[in-house]
């Protein structure tokens, strides 16, 4: 009887000890490569997926809710809140860092192409703008729908004049991409390039190095 009752007791206890093996090997391994309001993007036993708050991935991850700087995810039952510069399972990578570089040009500033909205357009670093600003005729050309926004008066160096508030899904410059931004349109033909204002530059990291403009993602 003693025998049996240890030989049923060993049983149960390989038993578990390989149920939690298996179940570790089930855990999936997570990384956070952007995060967004309300948005994440997860990579999950390398595959990437984006979920929004209250969705879940086929291993069954939940997000539960999600910033600019952390996300909270939920499996089987257990909450963990994740930062890009952390993450949960066996093995973790840090989501790398964009970064652009722009030569000085004519009389120290800075030109270059990005696209707005998947458009593309050329643009001119203004740190003196609280936000990206175009003329019409560029909303125009690349479809984007100012005269939905709200309607403003804007300060300029040749006046006063009309123009809209909108926001644009999407701004990239090189590998860098930031979505919901603020874009002011000034009726008429100027500005002739965009302005690249605080609207972006204000969501990445920006420094001079040997006359050379180093834009680089925060996360």
């Amino acid at each position: 009887m003693k025998w049996n009752f240890l030989l049923v007791f060993s049983s149960l206890c390989v038993g578990l000890f390989v149920s939690m093996l298996l179940h570790a090997a089930e855990a999936p391994q997570i990384f956070v490569k952007g995060l967004f309001s309300g948005r994440a993007i997860l990579m999950i036993n390398g595959q990437q997926v984006m979920l929004k708050e209250g969705q879940s991935s086929p291993e069954g991850v939940r997000l539960v809710s999600a910033s600019s700087k952390v996300a909270i995810v939920e499996f089987e039952g257990k909450t963990q809140q994740l930062e890009l510069s952390r993450g949960i399972g066996t093995t973790y990578k840090a989501a790398e860092r964009s970064e652009v570089r722009l030569n000085s040009q004519h009389n120290g500033h800075y030109f270059g192409t990005a696209r707005i909205n998947g458009r593309a357009v050329q643009f001119l670093v203004d740190t003196g703008a609280s936000s990206v600003a175009m003329s019409s005729a560029v909303a125009n050309r690349i479809g984007l729908r100012y005269k939905d926004g709200r309607r403003i008066m804007v300060s300029t160096a040749q006046g006063t004049t009309q123009g809209f508030m909108v926001t644009a899904r999407s701004v990239e410059v090189g590998g860098i991409r930031i979505e919901n931004v603020a874009v002011t349109v000034l009726e008429g033909e100027y500005p002739l390039d965009v302005l690249l204002g605080n609207s972006f530059l204000g969501q990445v990291d920006m420094r001079i190095e040997n006359d050379v403009l180093v834009l680089r993602t925060k996360y």
